[in-house]
């Protein structure tokens, strides 16, 4: 990705924690930089107290919008309009849409219909619609948890399905309801594992595929793919736990092929 690349930053405040924004500015400025920052909502009520010393300190403009009618959200309507904006002054290269809120998904398909990209954030509860709409999407909540040392459940995997079957046996039914679903929007393991095996034979190189461009194809087939999400710090941790690939290393590249 270039550093010359020019990105906006768009935040609804009203969906999402102003706990992420460290992680969302970090996150944001591996695409480009930022030359747009702003962040949306109702500034005057007490629940945007905790934002605004952040905004300070991260150079980000905060946009006021009343809410007129009760149980509306404005900001949304004014988060879009600006978008609209900055899109058509072909101010930018892309944009991050900071949100959780499903409203902004025809947003999302707009921008990347006029040929820009769009890096979505959001929370595991974000609908797959939004999702799919972007370019990237990265899940804050469990990044945050990843970057701070915090257990996320197992994405189910065939073995793991079998061991969870044995464990759920040994609890109440009661116990279960109450566990976490953080990652139920998460793509599975063995989605991905699939997906891999289409995507090596389609590129049809006995020497195998570099795993750069592997992970590009999976990322445009899955905008909530990032490895991270999995607990692996890098692509090539992450494909070591599949027993059906062979990773190569040939100079300062890595190929992975089928068994």
């Amino acid at each position: 990705m270039a550093d010359d690349k020019r990105f906006a930053v768009l935040i609804d405040i009203e969906n999402v924690s102003q706990k992420y924004i460290g992680l969302i500015m970090d996150e944001a400025s591996n695409y480009g930089d930022l030359t747009i920052k702003r962040a949306y909502g109702d500034w005057t009520q007490p629940t945007s107290a905790s934002w605004r010393s952040i905004l300070l300190e991260n150079s980000i403009i905060p946009m006021q919008q009343f809410n007129n009618t009760f149980g509306k959200n404005s900001s949304d309507s004014a988060l879009i309009i600006d978008a609209m904006k900055i899109l058509y002054n072909n101010n930018v290269d892309g944009f991050c849409l900071v949100s959780s809120d499903s409203d902004f998904t025809r947003l999302a398909a707009t921008i990347k219909e006029e040929g820009k990209v769009v890096v979505g954030m959001g929370e595991s509860k974000t609908p797959n619609a939004l999702i799919k709409a972007c370019d990237s999407f990265k899940l804050l909540d469990v990044l945050y948890k990843e970057a701070n040392g915090e257990k996320e459940p197992v994405v189910e995997t065939k073995t793991t399905a079998k061991r969870a079957a044995k464990a759920s046996a040994k609890k109440t039914t009661a116990k279960s309801a109450a566990e976490p679903k953080t990652r139920s929007n998460l793509t599975k393991l063995t989605t991905i594992e699939k997906a891999i095996k289409q995507i090596i034979q389609a590129y049809d190189d006995e020497n195998g595929m570099n795993i750069s461009a592997l992970g590009n194809s999976l990322q445009r087939r899955y905008p909530d793919f990032d490895t991270r999400n999995y607990g692996a710090p890098k692509l090539s941790k992450f494909l070591q736990q599949f027993k059906c690939f062979t990773l190569t290393k040939i100079g300062n590249a890595t190929f992975i092929n089928l068994k």
